[in-house]
C-alpha cells in the first residue's frame, strides 16, 4: 500500500512539474513572438516617417528653384513626386513651409531663407503650422 501511495505522489509532481514548464514555455514563446511583432511595427513606423520627411525635403528644395526662376513665386501649390506629393504652403519670405504625409507620418517643415541670396538660414521640423 505504501508504494502505490508514494508512486502516485511522485506521478503527480512529475505531472505538475511538466505543467510548470509548458507553461514557462508558451509564456517565453508569446513574449518573445509579441516582441518581434512590436520591432516589426516600430521598424515600419520609422521607414513612413523617413519616406515623409523625404517628400517634405523635397518640396523645400522645388520651392528653392521656383524663388530662384521667379522671386514673386508665391508657394500654396501641391507637388507631385511619383505617385506621392507634398504641400508648399504660402510663401511669406523669409519662410517656407512645406507638409508630406506618407502612410500618417506627417512631417511639417519650416524653413528660414536668407531672400537675398536665397541661403538656408535654419531648417526645423514643426510639430504643425
Amino acid at each position: 500500500m505504501i508504494s502505490k501511495t508514494k508512486n502516485r505522489e511522485e506521478g503527480f509532481i512529475a505531472l505538475i512539474t511538466a505543467i510548470a514548464l509548458a507553461l514557462i514555455l508558451l509564456v517565453v514563446t508569446v513574449t518573445l513572438n509579441q516582441s518581434g511583432f512590436l520591432t516589426r511595427s516600430t521598424l515600419l513606423d520609422s521607414e513612413y516617417k523617413e519616406r515623409s520627411s523625404a517628400l517634405a525635403e523635397a518640396c523645400v528644395d522645388v520651392a528653392l528653384l521656383k524663388l530662384v526662376n521667379d522671386p514673386s513665386y508665391l508657394g500654396s501649390e501641391t507637388i507631385t513626386i511619383g505617385s506621392d506629393s507634398c504641400d508648399i504652403r504660402p510663401i511669406t519670405l523669409p519662410t517656407i513651409e512645406t507638409r508630406a504625409v506618407f502612410q500618417q507620418a506627417a512631417t511639417n517643415l519650416e524653413v528660414v531663407i536668407d531672400p537675398s541670396d536665397l541661403s538656408v538660414v535654419s531648417w526645423n521640423e514643426v510639430p504643425s503650422f
